[in-house]
């Protein structure tokens, strides 16, 4: 039944981008200038997970790698790669510079200065921006102009959240391209273009299956893409040439959970203890934790507790990526588990 299981991995980036017409168009024009040696102001994508904002920005690198010599490129997770000295190593390392870099004795400014001497044309794309513990770094790669900077994060506001004036005005007129979910309609369009590329013949699976994974997705192409993995492999397993009623019914909770577990092993330290509290607690009282209570306990636990601010930043991180619920309003508030 399987052809090519490596197209119903959400991070496959396809060779035609869907929906994205508009934001793809934005991007390009943003990084048009490099194709004449001429520098290119930083952009900035925002929107909900599961929206295409990564397979965009890696989609548009490699259009521009194909029309243009010389132009390099760098995507670095800082959702895994949170430090400064991680991000600036994986960046040397996609640029091939890690020659001779200790990762345990070699000082940051050396990686900077090894930054400050390439001197190629680069698109650094920094997916997760929001989530560098020192934000400084982006002043940094900034002040490079051999690097064009392709900052991803769910808000803009998060990005700039903790960041000093001398770090905005060096963004100051960066172009911002905001993602909207997907529709139901793309969803289904999307998951037959995968569909169509991984299996051997086109009625493995039919649209109604389709719509009722899209549905479930919720907007999600990342979950939609999953729920249609998880279908397959149980269809295959089964020695079936089509996936039925029952796969699907299967699949949407173990793409659902399967995509929530890739999130918390993403999880930085602080928002793992933040995450261990409160499941713990709603798992011995049924019902949600105060603040006061989440965060007294989170002190008690952490070995270098972080403020309130930045614990607040870090929930609101959780809950966009529906690992925790935040109930009531700000006088009220408490930390829960979504429903299932």
């Amino acid at each position: 039944m399987l052809q090519n299981a490596r197209v119903l991995r959400p991070e496959f980036v396809p060779r035609e981008l869907q929906h994205r017409d508009t934001e793809h168009t934005a991007l390009t024009e943003s990084l048009e200038p490099l194709t004449r040696d001429e520098q290119a102001d930083p952009v900035i994508i925002t929107g909900p997970t599961g929206v295409g904002k990564t397979t965009l920005a890696k989609y548009t690198l490699e259009r521009l790698q194909e029309a243009a010599f010389g132009i390099e490129g760098a995507v670095v997770n800082c959702w895994q790669n949170y430090s400064s000295y991680r991000a600036l190593f994986r960046i040397l390392e996609a640029l091939g510079r890690t020659l001779d870099v200790h990762r345990q004795s070699t000082p940051q400014d050396e990686l900077i200065e090894r930054l400050r001497d390439y001197d190629g044309t680069c698109v650094l794309v920094l997916d997760e921006a929001d989530q560098l513990e020192e934000k400084n770094i982006l002043y940094d790669l900034r002040r490079m102009p051999q690097f064009t900077l392709v900052l991803i994060a769910n808000r803009e506001e998060d990005l700039f959240a903790g960041t000093d004036q001398r770090l905005q005005s060096r963004l100051h007129g960066t172009r911002s391209i905001h993602f909207e979910p997907y529709g139901m309609e793309e969803l289904v369009a999307i998951l037959r273009t995968r569909a169509n590329a991984a299996f051997s013949h086109p009625d493995v699976v039919d649209d109604t299956r389709l719509q009722e994974m899209a549905d479930a997705a919720a907007g999600d192409a990342r979950v939609a893409i999953t729920i249609l993995r998880e279908a397959a492999k149980t269809a295959d397993r089964a020695g079936r040439d089509q996936i039925t009623d029952e796969d699907v019914t299967a699949a949407i909770p173990q793409g659902h959970q399967e995509v929530r577990d890739q999130n918390l092993e993403s999880l930085k330290p602080t928002q793992r203890t933040l995450y261990a509290v409160i499941q713990e607690y709603v798992s011995e009282h049924g019902e949600s934790i105060l603040p006061s209570e989440l965060y007294a306990e989170y002190r008690d636990r952490a070995e270098n507790p972080v403020g309130d601010r930045q614990v607040r930043r870090h929930l609101n991180k959780l809950e966009r990526y529906e690992l925790i619920a935040i109930r009531g309003s700000s006088r009220d508030r408490q930390y829960g588990l979504p429903e299932s």
